[in-house]
């Protein structure tokens, strides 16, 4: 969808600053999960800070909606069903942490990094950020839970790795309802990121071999010109070498 040049100059100019609310809403996020026995001024600032954060993205998406023409407003909606999920959804706001890959993709694009190279940052991205939110997520619910096995930090990132991988190897595992949706969300996000990933390896590797193709076509063409170039040069001097011979002169001309 082409953007208008508003909607252009407001996005790059806020990408920073939704950056770095991003990266605060992480904090105030992780913090009373980490730190259960944090005071109730702390939480409570935790949780303005959320407020504060989900605030700003939901007047983000509204002046880009805004910004956007008439005709291709439905469009917008469309195209960022995720940014409206996360103004209309709060619970799953932590989502939008996923600002900080789209900086580094600009970065990227700036470098003029190849295109594999900038979705390699985005699919590291994506991984840290649901590795992250995952096992905070899944750790602020189970901890307290009867008959739960995932008590610290440290187990929660465990199990989110070998969840998001699909090893699964049982040591952790939720008990909990929202828990185990957590699980499935990671079980999905990481089949998805791995296809990706396999995806983006083979159209490298399909990249390369269409690029060799190319090169070898273009040496071989060059070849057979080149030999069909010398062939005509060598008929040329046959023709030369083999043409009729001037007459001798008279002899009385050679007298003279």
């Amino acid at each position: 969808m082409k953007q208008s040049p508003a909607l252009v100059r407001w996005e790059q100019r806020t990408q920073r600053p939704l950056l770095g609310l991003s990266v605060a809403f992480a904090v105030a996020y992780a913090v009373p999960i980490v730190s259960p026995d944090a005071s109730r001024d702390t939480v409570s600032v935790c949780l303005a800070v959320e407020w504060l954060v989900w605030g700003a993205f939901a007047a983000d998406y509204t002046v880009r909606l805004t910004l956007t023409d008439r005709d291709r407003r439905r469009e917008f909606v469309r195209s960022h069903w995720l940014d409206l999920c996360a103004v209309l959804l709060p619970l799953i706001q932590p989502l939008r942490l996923l600002r900080l890959v789209s900086t580094l993709v600009l970065v990227g694009q700036r470098a003029r990094m190849a295109s594999q190279i900038r979705l390699t940052t985005y699919i590291v991205g994506s991984v840290v950020g649901l590795m992250m939110f995952g096992s905070l997520a899944v750790l602020s619910v189970e901890r307290d839970a009867p008959g739960a096995n995932i008590h610290t930090l440290g187990d929660a990132v465990w199990w989110s790795f070998t969840t998001m991988t699909t090893v699964g190897y049982g040591d952790h595992s939720p008990t909990t309802g929202p828990g185990r949706m957590i699980a499935v969300g990671l079980m999905l996000s990481g089949i998805a990121l791995l296809g990706v990933v396999t995806a983006n390896i083979a159209a490298w590797f399909i990249s390369r071999f269409e690029a060799d193709d190319v090169e070898e076509r273009r040496q071989t063409a060059a070849i057979a010109a080149l030999t069909e170039e010398v062939r005509s040069l060598r008929a040329e001097i046959n023709a030369l070498s083999t043409g009729p011979r001037p007459a001798p002169m008279p002899v009385e001309d050679r007298q003279h």
